[in-house]
């Protein structure tokens, strides 16, 4: 009746009946420590969970940190989190340093495709265009069918796009969460 499989954070569901699956969405993906927790019912459509961002294994165009997506499936999942990082971004912002991809990894597909590699210190103001950027491609997809849900996490803010039954595993100062969009 449940069953899933997990692959570096990337996570295929199956649920039948009653059962119930519960994810931890971290600050971002090289830290410790879970900042919220969401549980997936077998009547919910999610099947798939993917996190993308750019302290991930690949390389990223954008700027956030992590970008946690909800999908019907793990690779409807992971093809929208890319989607969904690269939009969190502030193109041409002299405090994000971008290399080319093939001077990281000289048979990356990315080419001299400019990849990030560290954001410096960015206003409040900033961090929120750039995380409203990314919550416009994530409600894009979620009016499409595309995704259930999203969570976009830049320097500390958090967006949530569509998901439901998030819970904080203890008190969220007002600063961490920005605002929520719910479908």
């Amino acid at each position: 009746d449940r069953a899933y499989v997990n692959n570096g954070g990337d996570i295929a569901l199956h649920l039948a009946g009653r059962e119930q699956f519960s994810i931890g969405l971290m600050d971002r993906p090289d830290a410790r420590g879970v900042m919220r927790t969401m549980t997936i019912d077998a009547d919910d459509l999610t099947r798939g969970i993917a996190t993308s961002g750019r302290h991930g294994r690949s390389f990223s165009l954008g700027i956030a940190d992590a970008v946690t997506v909800l999908a019907k499936t793990a690779s409807q999942a992971d093809g929208a989190a890319t989607i969904i990082a690269n939009a969190v971004d502030l193109p041409g912002h002299p405090a994000i340093l971008r290399v080319p991809a093939n001077e990281l990894q000289p048979e990356s597909d990315l080419g001299n495709r400019l990849v990030t590699r560290d954001v410096g210190a960015l206003t409040e103001q900033e961090i929120e265009e750039a995380l409203e950027a990314g919550s416009r491609r994530a409600q894009q997809l979620l009016a499409d069918g595309l995704i259930e849900g999203a969570a976009l996490r830049l320097l500390g803010e958090t967006v949530v796009v569509g998901a439901r039954g998030t819970a904080a595993p203890h008190p969220l100062h007002k600063h961490q969460i920005r605002h929520a969009i719910h479908a």
